[in-house]
């Protein structure tokens, strides 16, 4: 595992775009297409924003590029609240992707089980009998210590065969459908992206407390087959003892 600890937000979503397309260029100098994984939040939306506008957007074979995302929330794609959305506003309608390529979660399905099911066909076609799985999934981390929609204390933090599952987020009041650690843990590069003082408690218990993934489900989503990278803000690594 990586630790990286940059000054502020916006130098973490800099720095991390400029990694994201390093890793890009090196992956396709190999292979014909790359396979990134996208998440929601303020990090991220930052981070889009860099990667669409020059001198980034120019380095990029956006054409070879292949994109899924790690979970949605159960609201439709025209719902702020819509990972996909975001991505389509902040990136995605603003580089030159085959429609093709971009695989959203759909949450127009009979139910989020269908929407689970169908993203798992998705990612079996893509996945199945391949060394790794994503080229890049890049992450946030609540300051409840929850990635991806692996919160405390539910059991989709501990499913073992499903690439990708749906449940009712009792707090949250709504459905999600999120990919799980089988499939995220195959990942050739993860990347984590974590900004604030509230994450401050939440990234020391992961990176430095005892294991416990049902408290800190975050601790268990590190790749077996590459890197594991943590990019944070000084605020976020307040408490963290190595630095």
């Amino acid at each position: 595992m990586q630790l990286h600890v940059f000054s502020n937000a916006e130098t973490v979503a800099t720095e991390a775009a400029h990694f994201i397309v390093h890793r890009i260029k090196e992956v396709l100098s190999q292979q014909d297409r790359f396979t990134i994984c996208l998440s929601g939040g303020s990090t991220p939306k930052r981070l889009h924003q860099l990667l669409a506008e020059d001198p980034l957007q120019s380095q990029v074979d956006w054409s070879k590029i292949h994109v899924f995302w790690g979970d949605e929330r159960y609201v439709p794609l025209e719902d702020e609240r819509n990972n996909a959305r975001m991505a389509y506003d902040t990136l995605l309608n603003k580089v030159n992707i085959p429609e093709e390529q971009i695989h959203v979660m759909r949450t127009d399905y009979n139910s989020p089980a269908d929407a689970a099911d169908a993203y798992e066909k998705i990612l079996h076609q893509y996945f199945d009998n391949q060394p790794h799985s994503f080229d890049l999934l890049i992450l946030g981390m609540g300051d409840d210590a929850h990635t991806l929609s692996l919160f405390p204390n539910t059991d989709v933090i501990h499913e073992n065969t499903r690439w990708c599952s749906s449940f009712f987020l009792e707090q949250q009041d709504m459905f999600r459908v999120t990919i799980t650690r089988p499939i995220a843990n195959r990942s050739s590069c993860i990347l984590f992206l974590t900004t604030g003082e509230g994450k401050a408690k939440a990234l020391a218990n992961v990176l430095e407390g005892p294991r416990n993934i049902d408290q800190y489900p975050s601790q268990s989503v590190q790749s077996t087959e590459g890197s594991t990278i943590w990019m944070v803000d000084e605020a976020a690594a307040a408490a963290l003892e190595r630095r």
